[in-house]
């Protein structure tokens, strides 16, 4: 049963929270022993989720985690925004490539539909799992997104 060891939670609200993800992030990764190329890819997808965050979810917060099992271990990541929420048929979709959610009235074109796609790919290349799914209240309303990453360092 993997117990976490330790959490930091960070707030993701503005762009220049991005960076203090990416930051945080690699951080953790290089305590966690992970190699450069790989740190490098995971921080990419750790960024491209925070983006997402302020972009459509009206921004939120990082919770990492790291995760401990005997002698394994790895990181949790759990992205949790204050948006409208995903459609409960399109939680898989948004994950494929070249998928948009567009909000009423934005132009065609404005988002490539490409970064949640590359962060699961990069996840599931390091073993990984990557997620979406909703927040709601006591009554069942939708009060955001909220996007997972579990990670397992490499043996």
């Amino acid at each position: 049963m993997m117990l976490t060891a330790r959490t930091e939670q960070i707030p993701v609200r503005e762009q220049h929270d991005i960076v203090s993800v990416r930051q945080v992030v690699r951080s953790w990764c290089l305590n966690l022993g992970l190699g450069l190329v790989d740190l490098t890819k995971l921080v990419t997808a750790a960024s491209e989720i925070a983006r997402n965050t302020v972009e459509y979810g009206g921004g939120g917060t990082l919770q990492i985690e790291e995760l401990r099992d005997g002698l394994r271990q790895g990181v949790r990541l759990v992205f949790e925004d204050q948006g409208p929420g995903i459609p409960e048929d399109k939680l898989t979709a948004i994950f494929d490539r070249f998928y948009t959610e567009r909000p009423a009235g934005e132009k065609f074109g404005t988002h490539s539909g490409l970064g949640l796609s590359i962060s699961k790919q990069i996840i599931e290349a390091h073993r990984g799992r990557i997620w979406a799914e909703n927040r709601t209240d006591a009554d069942g309303t939708v009060i955001g997104a909220r996007f997972l990453i579990r990670l397992p360092a490499a043996p």
